[in-house]
């Protein structure tokens, strides 16, 4: 028998396709927002609909934006001769975020994966390559993660980056500031140990 009506059913359903919501969240949410909030529901509803309907990708770095260039690729202050590559938008998020880097982006939406028959042209590798040639780009910044995947991503753009006499670096990973060593997993030490610097010249 069920236990609500096809509507709040429904709802509940949709909520399960954000990512980390099991069928306990979803019914929270859906019965909060119908018991508590039912002018948030009204306002989320609304807004997530013209987000679904004006919401495109950035015609320069591929970002989500709702304008033809993004606000960082319209913003004349960052740095074109600096481009860092990332497999999605969460990532450049979360670099933006760190406010650290001035320069653009390009957003792969993706990692080279043949087994998903995920190739160079479907992440966009041609499209990067071409702004490349057409760009002042001094310093190609490879952020992709830390996976077998996202290295042979990073590995196959740098070699075809570097015909182009462009200068590619790769991010360091290692031990996050603040952690602690016996906390630190082996892969993690391992990165930290390979990407060492020297401290006193």
């Amino acid at each position: 028998m069920a236990m609500f009506s096809p509507l709040i059913d429904h709802l509940i359903q949709a909520l399960r396709r954000l990512p980390g919501v099991g069928p306990k969240g979803a019914q929270r949410m859906a019965l909060h927002l119908l018991e508590r909030d039912r002018e948030g529901a009204r306002q989320l509803a609304a807004v997530l609909s013209e987000a679904a309907d004006r919401v495109a990708r950035c015609r320069h770095c591929r970002t989500l934006t709702e304008t033809e260039a993004c606000p960082i690729c319209a913003d004349p202050r960052r740095d074109p001769s600096l481009l860092c590559v990332v497999e999605t938008p969460a990532d450049l998020l979360a670099i933006e975020q760190s406010g650290t880097y001035q320069g653009r982006y390009f957003v792969l939406l993706g990692r080279l994966s043949p087994i998903d028959g995920l190739g160079p042209e479907e992440i966009g590798i041609d499209q990067l390559l071409r702004r490349l040639a057409a760009e002042p780009v001094a310093e190609l910044i490879l952020a992709t993660n830390l996976t077998v995947e996202g290295e042979a991503t990073a590995q196959f753009i740098g070699e075809h980056a570097a015909t182009l006499g462009i200068s590619v670096t790769r991010i360091a990973h290692g031990v996050p500031l603040g952690g602690e060593l016996e906390y630190v997993d082996g892969g993690t030490l391992s990165h930290a140990f390979a990407s060492r610097r020297q401290m006193v010249q």
